[in-house]
């Protein structure tokens, strides 16, 4: 039986599609191979017969360009491959579409109808799980503890709260998967930019050169939490050097293939931010923190109010003298000075500073004169608080004793030069719950602080839980740009004992890193064996 011309027809194209996926399989890996071969350097030297004296520096800013390279190259690599991956995806198309010309049915359905309905069942159950998490909308939680901390990346390093006695508080992510999922992340992120669906607002028809293509270059920063019976959450921040407006980017991995949550644009060019400050006395802290101060908010942010609340008379006029002398020198303006005459309270002073605001709405910081921040930080702090949505809870890098961490050198260097993420420098303190970026409506919303709470701590842990028990999400994550400086505490008699023990705890983790402590409490053993040692050497030489 000779079969009919239509068959023919569809099988000739079939076997020539089949040729063609072929030779292009045959493409890509001639184009990988190519790439891929080490190319030859005829300038360069052996260690150790003509480098030898270029030192160990010189090395490693080799080995660093290098690697460099080869990241660039790699990137590069995965372009292609991508472009070569979506041409093999259309020719599969065409491919199947001609195959289910002839594909049989199974009780009056087409198979691939079969399949179609699986893929729509898995992905409703993906998106069930996208609801399920906190991603979108808060989640009540009974306490503190139940919240599910971010950590913060950019596209070289990690900031962990988890450091255990092993593990750094800043890492290069040094475990291949984890490089691999960030790289990932980042790239997906970009996807979602430079190839805007309807939903993201924005027209279809608009051509490439219509359109701010972005870069890994352009990626700023970017937090990441899993929920263990859920997936993982990313949020990714992206922006061109020259502007002020970010693309934030929302990431859910549930288990599964990353899926998009959402995409937009956030204009941050007129978000102005209250930084409120309580204080009574300290007035040479206040002066260091008026220059943190100057060189952040007046020369580069420009777009902070600051409210200072100070408690009692004793050193008022000397905080106005430094106001008066830095608004003179500046030409700036937008401060407010709240005196009270009565005893230090740290919840009152936030909510007096918060309620003196007149202008409406203003996201607020609720900031201490011993914290050091930078204009990234203020960036971070608009980014990740929104009205009626989110508030911002960073986590501070608390810094050591510096006469500890430092006693190798004569005087500690200046603060700038400590701010390091170091194991012996600091630790997360994520204990701590005072530094916070919220608006003003949000927190006259919730009740502001409990006032009955007198002296040290306790109101920002009520205030924390206040927003954990409410409908509003809670960002969570540690900062780079936000440090608390060292000083001395003393915990007063007057304290409950629930505050009184919370205030030697602080102080205790503040001091010193588990081994300089220990250094410390084995001093007289250490001192001793040196004594020892000392001996024996000289018992030694004289015999």
């Amino acid at each position: 039986m000779r079969m009919p011309r239509r068959g023919l027809v569809i099988q000739a194209r079939t076997r020539w599609l089949l040729v063609g996926l072929a030779l292009l399989f045959s493409l890509v890996l001639l184009m990988y191979l190519l790439e891929c071969a080490p190319q030859t350097d005829g300038n360069g030297s052996l260690p150790g017969v003509v480098g030898e004296s270029m030192g160990k520096e010189y090395y490693q800013a080799l080995l660093q360009e290098q690697e460099e390279h080869y990241q660039n190259r790699a990137t590069s690599l995965k372009r292609q491959i991508a472009q070569l991956k979506q041409e093999l995806q259309e020719m599969s198309d065409k491919l199947k579409s001609l195959q289910e010309k002839k594909s049989p049915k199974v009780n009056g359905m087409n198979y691939q109808g079969t399949k179609e309905q699986t893929s729509n069942d898995l992905l409703e159950f993906l998106h069930s799980q996208i609801d399920k998490a906190e991603v979108s909308l808060g989640a009540k939680l009974p306490s503190e503890y139940g919240v599910i901390p971010f950590e913060s990346f950019t596209s070289m390093k990690v900031f962990q709260l988890e450091m255990g006695l092993t593990r750094h508080p800043e890492e290069k992510p040094v475990r291949k998967d984890k490089r691999d999922e960030l790289v990932e992340v980042i790239e997906a992120g970009l996807e979602v930019i430079n190839n805007p669906d309807e939903e993201d607002g924005q027209d279809e028809d608009d051509g490439v050169g219509d359109r701010q293509l972005y870069s890994e270059n352009d990626f700023i920063e970017g937090y990441y939490r899993t929920e263990r019976d859920k997936g993982t959450q990313y949020e990714l921040f992206y922006k061109k050097m020259d502007g002020m407006e970010y693309r934030h980017v929302t990431l859910f991995r549930p288990f599964g293939p990353l899926m998009k949550v959402k995409s937009e644009t956030v204009d941050i060019s007129r978000s102005i931010i209250n930084i409120i400050v309580p204080l009574a006395g300290r007035t040479e802290a206040f002066a260091q923190f008026m220059q943190n101060f100057r060189d952040v908010c007046i020369h580069q942010d420009k777009r902070v109010h600051l409210t200072v609340v100070y408690f009692g008379q004793d050193g008022l006029s000397e905080v106005k003298s430094i106001l008066e002398s830095v608004s003179g020198e500046t030409d700036f303006h937008n401060y407010t000075l709240v005196s009270l005459n009565e005893e230090f309270n740290r919840g009152r002073g936030l909510d007096m500073g918060a309620r003196a605001w007149e202008k409406g709405e203003v996201l607020m910081f609720f900031c201490d004169v011993d914290v050091y921040f930078t204009a990234e930080f203020l960036n971070s702090c608009r980014l990740n608080a929104e009205p009626g949505k989110k508030v911002f809870y960073p986590v501070v890098f608390s810094l050591y004793n510096p006469a500890i961490v430092y006693a190798n050198q004569d005087i500690p260097p200046p603060v700038e030069q400590q701010l390091v993420h170091k194991k012996d420098s600091g630790f997360w303190r994520d204990f701590g719950f005072g530094m916070t970026c919220q608006y003003r409506t949000d927190f006259l919303t919730v009740g502001g602080f409990d006032l009955e709470v007198k002296g040290w701590g306790g109101e920002d842990v009520h205030l924390y839980r206040k927003y954990l028990h409410g409908d509003l999400m809670v960002v969570r994550t540690p900062v780079p740009g936000l440090f608390h400086l060292w000083h001395e505490k003393h915990c007063a008699d007057e304290l409950t004992p629930e505050q009184y023990r919370m205030c030697i705890q602080s102080k205790a983790m503040n001091e010193a890193s588990h081994s300089h402590l220990g250094m410390l409490v084995f001093r007289d053993e250490i001192e001793a064996h040196l004594r020892k040692q000392a001996y024996r050497t000289n018992s030694e030489a004289v015999g």
